[in-house]
Formats: C-alpha cells, sequence, structure tokens
C-alpha cells in the first residue's frame, strides 16, 4: 500500500465536501475549503488521531471496514472508492456484501431522515448504515462478516435476533423472509453468494428447511411490525422500503400508524437514543 498517497488522496476529497452536503453545520468562520479532519473522523467512526494519523500518511494498514467507512463519509463515487482500497492495498470487496459502497441516493435519502428510524441494507438483509434512531430501535449494528451478517441468516440461526420482535410476529416474518429471499435468488441468477445461503440455512434451520420448498415468493417493500424495546416494550410500525435501481440495496424506514400510542413511543425513542446511543465504530456505521 502508499500510505502517503492514500492521505493525499483523502484530504483532496475532504476538501471538496461542503459540511451542508453531510448533514454537518456550515459556518463563514470556517479555515478549511471542505470538512475538517475531525469531522471525517465521526462520520466514519474513527478516532481523531487516527484519522489525522490516515491522512498524514502514517499508522498501520487501515481495515477493510474502515476504508468502506471513510468512502462513505466523503461521498467516493465507485471509481473513486476503487482508488481508495488500492491505495490502502486491501481487495475490493463483492458488491453485494457487508462492506458494499452505499448507494449515494441512499445515504443522501437516509441523512435526511434524522427524526424517523431509518437504515440501508443489502437485498440480503445485511445492514451496512443507519441512524442514530434505528440503532435505538433495533440495537446497534451486529460485527458480522460473511453469511452471517445477513439478518435473515441470523434469524433462522440465533434466538436472540429475534428477541426485538413481538413473538406473535415469528412466523409471519419467518414466511415473509423467505420469500423475499426467493425473490433475491431469481434476480441474481442464483449466484454463489445466494446458494451459500440458502445452503447453509436449509442445514442448520429445520424452520426454513421447511418453508423453502413452498415456493412463496414476494419482494418485502412494506409491512406492519410490533418491535420489542427494552425500555418502551411493544411499538407498533410500519416498516417501509425503497429499493436501488438494481435491487441491490434498500432503504428502510419506520412510521407510526394513525391510532394508537406508537407516535408517542417514537418520540420516547428519540430521548432514550440521545442518551444511551453513540457512533458505532465500524465499517457500517451509524449516523449520529
Amino acid at each position: 500500500m502508499d500510505l502517503a498517497e492514500f492521505g493525499e488522496f483523502l484530504k483532496s476529497r475532504r476538501d471538496r465536501i461542503r459540511p451542508g452536503e453531510v448533514g454537518l453545520p456550515g459556518s463563514t468562520r470556517r479555515r478549511v475549503p471542505g470538512l475538517r479532519r475531525d469531522e471525517v473522523a465521526i462520520l466514519a467512526g474513527a478516532s481523531v488521531d487516527y484519522y489525522n494519523q490516515l491522512e498524514q500518511g502514517r499508522g498501520a494498514q487501515p481495515s477493510e471496514q474502515m476504508v468502506a467507512a471513510l468512502a462513505r463519509a466523503l461521498r467516493l463515487t465507485e471509481d473513486e472508492r476503487a482508488h481508495l482500497y488500492f491505495l490502502a492495498g486491501r481487495p475490493l470487496p463483492p458488491r453485494h456484501g457487508v462492506s458494499a459502497h452505499v448507494h449515494p441516493g441512499m445515504l443522501d435519502l437516509l441523512e435526511r431522515l434524522p427524526n424517523t428510524p431509518a437504515a440501508v441494507i443489502t437485498d440480503l438483509h445485511a445492514t451496512l448504515v443507519q441512524n442514530r434512531l434505528a440503532t435505538a430501535l433495533l440495537g446497534p449494528i451486529p460485527r458480522k462478516k460473511g453469511v452471517e451478517a445477513s439478518f435473515v441468516y441470523r434469524w433462522f440461526t440465533e434466538p436472540e435476533a429475534r428477541l426485538r420482535y413481538h413473538p406473535d410476529e415469528h412466523d409471519h416474518q419467518s414466511r415473509v423472509f423467505v420469500a423475499d429471499l426467493r425473490a433475491v435468488s431469481a434476480r441474481r441468477g442464483g449466484d454463489s453468494e445466494v446458494r451459500g445461503l440458502i445452503r447453509r440455512l436449509v442445514s442448520t434451520s429445520s424452520e426454513f428447511a421447511d418453508l423453502w420448498p413452498h415456493q412463496e415468493v414476494a419482494v418485502r417493500r412494506a409491512d406492519r411490525k410490533r418491535l420489542m424495546h427494552p425500555d418502551l416494550g411493544a411499538i407498533e410500525l410500519d416498516c417501509l422500503s425503497l429499493l436501488s435501481e438494481d435491487g441491490s440495496q434498500r432503504l428502510l424506514w419506520f412510521t407510526a400508524p394513525v391510532g394508537g400510542d406508537s407516535a408517542e413511543k417514537l418520540e420516547l425513542l428519540a430521548v432514550l437514543g440521545s442518551q444511551d446511543i453513540g457512533v458505532a465504530k465500524r465499517g457500517g456505521s451509524t449516523l449520529r
């Protein structure tokens, strides 16, 4: 890797971004044309000292997760992102993996929903990035890689993955996940990543093995959920999703249905989130 060139490239991309473009307040007294180093560090979920070392061409080789976080923070294009990975001496991650480049349009929309729990996920339900309220509602992004990054996989193999869902919802959610996975498999042409996930689920989950042969298929675009929060109890919410043009990523957001106490609980969630939730320091970072 070329640490000096890596640092120079980071600085050049930092200089071109205006604070308002990434949801930060602007000021006429700013001493730099673009973002400050500490602002990039916050956006990437890194310490300021560590980011300073990177930009100065010092320190250890950044991890793949950190390179992915920096690419998102600096709003890099696909070509710029590939160049950053090359300079870091890291292999370019697969298009659909947990280190996938968040679609710029999805990221822009996510940042325009500060008062709504929202996240960007892959088509296999691996969370790439989520905002503060989504973390307060769903918990932090798990530090998982490969097939285990998929929430579909964890739903059928890890009992704790279901703790945030009301027990009465489990059977319904299982059927929905299976139908959605079949739709994704068909759209992708049954590529190796999807085939590997299906094989693992069939071999490890009797529930999935029973549901998969039913041939149900439906892309998940909207659903009503009863989520369980450790402090607020059951919260009934509408979960909506917007798919990217190629279907590889989805923006999820949660809204309160008319009637009931869900709107009030979301307001309380914002207070709890501001007290308890910080920046998740990983490739799929939490947005403030």
